[in-house]
């Protein structure tokens, strides 16, 4: 399968819930017009961003419809099907494709772990098959399954047996596989770089697309960064690499992507409202300790469109 190769910014969009752990649908068409008007390409949903694992297959298929009906085909729809149950994993790549889903990925599944490439081939493989027209995506982040195959062998084989494989989200920091992916068979697979916090380094290696949760709230920095690598402006890149890093720092002080992150987009006018158990969301007074500290590191400056 030849399909369009995925270019610049895809958000891992936050999947919006009432404060009652409820997702809250009526928010998306609002969250993907700020995304649009940001310059984001695409979205990665349902992925960990989206606390997909906290979610039922009706749930995370009701957020994909209304995904693929609020972008009125301005951002590239990918599905986070990713579960461990095969039997579930088929559902939610048929259904994801019936919503119109533009391509679909999944993690490892990390309870029993494949031992192998070949292993993790053979899992997907029935999966891929019953949407044989649809781009598949393996989503490589041994920080959350455990699962941490070489992602460059596997793409030596994984053709022979799953014809409509793609490419691959890669979240780990690997730069070696990395770059042996991005090279794998003359460069044929679609290689998305998953770590935002280094996202300079995937771009000098080559990248050309990237899958990130911080992409929601902070896409103008990241898209000046693709800018710069390509005038060759290493020194601006840096600078603004800097700004992601002290950005990324503040998430962790304060619950973690997902807990903090959410807390952002309200910030920033898209309000993603809560999280479900076992995260906990932020107390006021935290919000309010991360808003101060995002003001002295002049983030809202510098997430401003240009």
């Amino acid at each position: 399968m030849k399909v369009e190769s995925l270019r610049g910014l895809i958000a891992a969009p936050f999947t919006p819930m009432h404060e009652d752990g409820t997702v809250n649908l009526e928010i998306i068409p609002q969250y993907a017009g700020y995304l649009i008007e940001n310059n984001v390409n695409g979205v990665f949903l349902c992925g960990t961003t989206g606390e997909s694992f906290s979610l039922s297959i009706d749930e995370r298929i009701a957020v994909i419809d209304k995904w693929v009906k609020s972008s009125n085909g301005e951002l590239k729809i990918i599905s986070h099907i990713g579960t461990l149950c095969q039997l579930d994993l088929k559902e939610l790549a048929v259904r994801s494709r019936d919503v119109g889903a533009d391509a679909v990925a999944a993690m490892a599944p990390f309870f029993f772990k494949p031992e192998s490439e070949d292993s993790l081939i053979a899992f997907f493989q029935p999966i891929a098959s019953v949407i044989p027209d649809v781009p598949f995506y393996y989503y490589h982040i041994p920080s959350m399954t455990g699962v941490n195959l070489s992602v460059h062998k596997l793409l030596r084989e994984v053709k022979k047996v799953i014809p409509n494989f793609v490419g691959v989200k890669y979240s780990h920091n690997d730069l070696m596989d990395l770059q042996q992916c991005i090279n794998a068979n003359g460069g044929e697979f679609d290689i998305l770089y998953g770590s935002d916090e280094t996202l300079l380094c995937g771009l000098v290696l080559g990248m050309k697309a990237a899958v990130g949760s911080t992409y929601n709230f902070m896409a103008p920095v990241y898209n000046r960064i693709f800018h710069s690598v390509e005038n060759g402006n290493l020194t601006e890149a840096r600078k603004l690499q800097k700004i992601s890093v002290s950005v990324v720092e503040l998430l962790f002080k304060y619950g973690g992507p997902v807990i903090a992150g959410k807390a952002i987009m309200e910030m920033r006018g898209v309000p993603c409202g809560s999280v479900r158990l076992p995260l906990n969301p932020m107390t006021e007074s935290d919000k309010t300790l991360l808003y101060q500290e995002l003001m002295d590191i002049d983030f809202f400056d510098n997430v401003k469109s240009v």
